[in-house]
C-alpha cells in the first residue's frame, strides 16, 4: 500500500515508530495526512511540520512519489500523489490488488448466522449471515486462515416447547415441514400465556431429551434433520457456505467438564437452587450469569463456554467473532469476562459485532408472536424486482435481486437498524447493488468493443482530465479500506468505497470518450476501466455480492 510507503518515509525521516497516516476528508487536502508534527508536542507544530517536510523533500525518490507536500495552519502535513505514482499503481491492480498479510500466521473463528432449528429461515437471521459472510471474506483476504462456525440452535428449553407441542397435538414429526413446526411451536408459545403450566411441561420434555430420553431424542433429530435440508437450500440461493455447523448440541457431553472447572475455580455458587457465575465491579457491573438452571437444566451460557473451550482445543484462535444481534450486548460481555476469569486466554481477542434489526415500518417482527417474514420471501420478491429492471434472464435477476438485498444490509453499519426500503434497495442513480453491478456490466461492454486496442496502465507524462485521475485516486485507497473494514469489523466501509469508485467512472464516462481517435488514450483510458471493473468485482466479491458480465 501506498500509505505503508508514506509511514516508512515518516518514520525514517521523524525516527518515531507510531505514526498515523489518514485519507483527508476534502481532496483538495491531498490523498493522504498525518498530524505527526502535533504528536510531537514541538512548540510550534507548524515549523516542526516544514522541517519534516524539508526532510522529505531531501530525497529523491520521496519527490517522484508526490507532486507536492505542503503543510497546513495547524501543523499537518498533507501528500499529494504524483501522476507517476498514480499509474504506477494502476500496474499493480489484478485479481489480488487490496488483498495484504496483516493476518498471517494468525487464526480468526468467525461464528454467524446461526438459525433456529424448527424456525422457518426468517429476514432477522439475514443480517447475521450476510455480515458474518462478508467479515469471513474480508479476513481471509487479509491473510488469516479464518474458520466460520455455524452455532445452530439446536438445543435448549425452546425444544421442549417442540416436543411437548408434538406430542399434545399429535403431529407426526415424519411428516411435518419446517413451516408446520414452527406454527405449532407459536401456537404452543400462545397457549402458556392462558396456562402457565404448559411452561412446566416443556421443561420437563427438555430436561429428558438432555437425558437421553428416546422418544424425545427422536422427535428432536427429525425436526434437526427437517430444519438443515431446509437452511441449505436458502443458503444455497444466498450464496453462502459455512465451514462448520456445529450446534449446541454437539457440546452436550463437553458441559460436564467447563461446570466442574468453572466450579474448581471458585467461580460459581449457588443461588435459590441455581448456579450462578459472579463478576466484580471492575468488569462493569454485570449482573450474575446462570451456569445451571434450578431444575439442573444447562443454559445458552454452559454451552458457549463448551464451545470456546472446543475451539481453542481444536483451532488455537487469534481472535474469534461473533457476529450476532446486539440485544445480546451483556450477555457476551458476560461470556468473554468469564473466558478471562477461567485464564483460557492471554492475548487472544473476543469480539462481539452486534447487528442492528432490520425493522418493517418502523417495527421488529417476532416469531414468538407469529409474526415473522420468512427471508424466501423477500428473496423471490427482490428476484421479481430484478426483472423489472430488464435483468430477464433468470441466472442475471437472482445475482442482481440477492445482490440487491445483501448490499442494502451492508451499506448499513452492522451496530444500526434498518427499515426495510425496497426504493432505496433498488435504486439505480444511487448507492445500491444494482447501481454497482450495472458499473461493472458497462466496464465489460467497454472492453469487449476494445479488441484491436491494447490495454495499458502507463502513458509518458499523461496529461490526465480532472475526472481520470479521480479515479485514478480513488484507486489507490482500496487496498487500505480492505484493511480497515476487516479490522473495525465495517464491510459498510468497503460499500461506501465502492460507491465512490464508481461514482467517479461513471462521471468520467458521461464526460469523455474511452475509445478515441487517439491510441494512447484510448489504452490508458481502457487500462483504467479494466482497473475499475476489476475493483469492482473484487469488492462485490468480498461482500458476497455476484457481478453479472451484462445486465
Amino acid at each position: 500500500m501506498i500509505k505503508d510507503e508514506i509511514v516508512k518515509i515518516l518514520q525514517k525521516a521523524t525516527g518515531q515508530s507510531d505514526i498515523v497516516v489518514d485519507v483527508p476528508g476534502n481532496n483538495e487536502f491531498g490523498d493522504y495526512s498525518t498530524n505527526i508534527a502535533m504528536q510531537l508536542k514541538a512548540k510550534s507544530p507548524r515549523q516542526k511540520a516544514e522541517e519534516i517536510v524539508a526532510k522529505l523533500l531531501s530525497n529523491q525518490d520521496t519527490k517522484l512519489l508526490f507532486d507536492k507536500i505542503e503543510v497546513a495552519e495547524a501543523g499537518f502535513i498533507n501528500f499529494h500523489l504524483s501522476k507517476e505514482a498514480l499509474l504506477k499503481n494502476l500496474e499493480k491492480v489484478d485479481e489480488k490488488y487490496g488483498s495484504s498479510d496483516i493476518g498471517k500466521g494468525k487464526t480468526a473463528v468467525i461464528d454467524y448466522s446461526a438459525p433456529n432449528i424448527a424456525k422457518a429461515f426468517g429476514v432477522g437471521h439475514l443480517r447475521s449471515t450476510i455480515i458474518g459472510q462478508a467479515l469471513y471474506n474480508l479476513y481471509h483476504f487479509s491473510g488469516y486462515k479464518v474458520i466460520g462456525d455455524n452455532h445452530l440452535g439446536d438445543w435448549g428449553t425452546q425444544f421442549g416447547m417442540i416436543i411437548a407441542a408434538v406430542k399434545k397435538n399429535n403431529l407426526d414429526i415424519e411428516k411435518l415441514s419446517v413451516d408446520e413446526l414452527e406454527k405449532a411451536y407459536v401456537e404452543y408459545n400462545k397457549k402458556i400465556e392462558d396456562n402457565p403450566g404448559l411452561k412446566d411441561v416443556a421443561k420437563e420434555w427438555f430436561k429428558r431429551l438432555e437425558e437421553g430420553d428416546k422418544e424425545a431424542k427422536h422427535i428432536w433429530q427429525k425436526a434437526k434433520d427437517i430444519s438443515l435440508a431446509e437452511f441449505q437450500r436458502i443458503y444455497d440461493l444466498l450464496g453462502v457456505d459455512i465451514d462448520y455447523a456445529y450446534g449446541e448440541s454437539f457440546y452436550e457431553d463437553k458441559m460436564e467438564a467447563v461446570i466442574r472447572e468453572v466450579e474448581k475455580k471458585g467461580l460459581a455458587r449457588k443461588s435459590e437452587g441455581a448456579e450462578i457465575v459472579e463478576f466484580n465491579p471492575p468488569a462493569g457491573g454485570l449482573p450474575p450469569a446462570m451456569l445451571i438452571k434450578s431444575d439442573g437444566a444447562t443454559t445458552y451460557f454452559t454451552r458457549d463456554l463448551a464451545t470456546i473451550k472446543f475451539r481453542i482445543a481444536t483451532w488455537k484462535p487469534d481472535i474469534y467473532i461473533y457476529e450476532v444481534g446486539s440485544e445480546q450486548s451483556v450477555y457476551f460481555r458476560q461470556l468473554f469476562e468469564t473466558v478471562r476469569m477461567l485464564g483460557w486466554i492471554k492475548d487472544e481477542e473476543l469480539v462481539h459485532v452486534g447487528h442492528g434489526l432490520f425493522l418493517f415500518g418502523g417495527k421488529k417482527m417476532s416469531t414468538r408472536k407469529g409474526g415473522s417474514i420468512k427471508l424466501e420471501e423477500v428473496l423471490k420478491e427482490a428476484v421479481e424486482r430484478a426483472k423489472k429492471l430488464g435483468n430477464g434472464d433468470a441466472k442475471t435477476a437472482a445475482a442482481v435481486g440477492i445482490g440487491a438485498i445483501k448490499y442494502y444490509d451492508l451499506l448499513h453499519h452492522p451496530t444500526s437498524s434498518i427499515n426495510f426500503d425496497w426504493e432505496k434497495i433498488f435504486v439505480l442513480e444511487g448507492n445500491s447493488g444494482p447501481y454497482l453491478q450495472y458499473t461493472v456490466a458497462r466496464t465489460n461492454s467497454v472492453l469487449v468493443k476494445s479488441t484491436n486496442l491494447q490495454i495499458s496502465k502507463s502513458a509518458n507524462n499523461s496529461q490526465f482530465n480532472h475526472e481520470e485521475e479521480l479515479v485514478l485516486r480513488c484507486l489507490v485507497h482500496f487496498p487500505e479500506v480492505v484493511e480497515n473494514a476487516a479490522l473495525t469489523y465495517s464491510p459498510n466501509l468497503l460499500c461506501n468505497y465502492l460507491y465512490n469508485l464508481a461514482s467517479k467512472f461513471n462521471t468520467f464516462y458521461a464526460r469523455h470518450r474511452i475509445l478515441s481517435d487517439n491510441r494512447a488514450n484510448s489504452e490508458l483510458r481502457l487500462g483504467l476501466t479494466s482497473a475499475v471493473g476489476r475493483v469492482l468485482k473484487s469488492g462485490l466479491k468480498l461482500l458476497g455480492i455476484q457481478a453479472p458480465e451484462r445486465m
